[in-house]
């Protein structure tokens, strides 16, 4: 936070709760104000462009390993009144293990998801992976296995009803994105679902040593992975 106009626990507060809550920059600028603070909603938008994916950057160096089912989907998002794709994949539990936003639903798309989420340390090695009848998907599988890049033994189920939960959790970032009437670039998109995302695996517990009833330790969390005293 070094040569900002705002102290750091001010920067922070202001991304935690933009990406925490179905909230616009109007709402945050009125918030402030309430606390005797003038911050225009250009700025609240520059902090969370900046920090939204630093946000994401520092959660994922903590969370904890997910498990070996996978449930993958993608949903739509609206951009300058274009629809877009954001991929994104849980496992069984309901745990987040990557998103990617997309401006194409396609094999190369999907092809690209895969080889993103494996890439995760926290991921674990699946031995299934559910998703629609999306054809696109087999294709990808297909290509992967071609190159050896295709986890050994993991099998890709084409089966819609496995997905529902998966299809149940796009809500919290739809119903965000949907409030603050959608977004003008694919770049902002990008970096407000970084940090949408990375808050919400903080709310799930996903965090080590970081419950998910105990909004207080994910605050001190965040502060402390921010260098910002809890």
């Amino acid at each position: 936070f070094k040569w900002k106009q705002f102290e750091g626990d001010i920067i922070l507060w202001s991304v935690r709760w933009y990406c925490r809550y179905a909230l616009s920059y109007r709402d945050l600028k009125e918030m402030a104000a309430e606390r005797g603070l003038d911050i225009e909603r250009s700025t609240l938008c520059r902090w969370v462009q900046e920090y939204g994916p630093e946000l994401a950057k520092r959660i994922r160096s903590g969370v904890k390993q997910t498990g070996d089912s996978w449930r993958v989907d993608e949903t739509y998002l609206k951009i300058k009144g274009n629809w877009h794709y954001l991929y994104r994949a849980i496992d069984k539990e309901g745990d987040t293990l990557d998103w990617m936003l997309s401006q194409q639903r396609n094999k190369k798309a999907a092809k690209r998801f895969f080889k993103k989420t494996l890439k995760n340390r926290y991921v674990k090695i699946p031995r299934n992976m559910n998703v629609d009848k999306n054809s696109s998907y087999k294709a990808a599988q297909g290509e992967l296995q071609q190159e050896g890049e295709w986890p050994q033994g993991c099998r890709l189920r084409q089966a819609k009803y496995l997905n529902n939960s998966i299809e149940n959790d796009h809500k919290f970032i739809k119903r965000k994105s949907r409030y603050r009437q959608w977004y003008q670039s694919f770049e902002t998109a990008k970096n407000t679902i970084e940090g949408i995302e990375a808050m919400r695996m903080l709310q799930k517990g996903q965090v080590r040593y970081v419950a998910a009833s105990n909004i207080r330790a994910q605050n001190d969390y965040l502060a402390r992975e921010f260098g910002l005293a809890a």
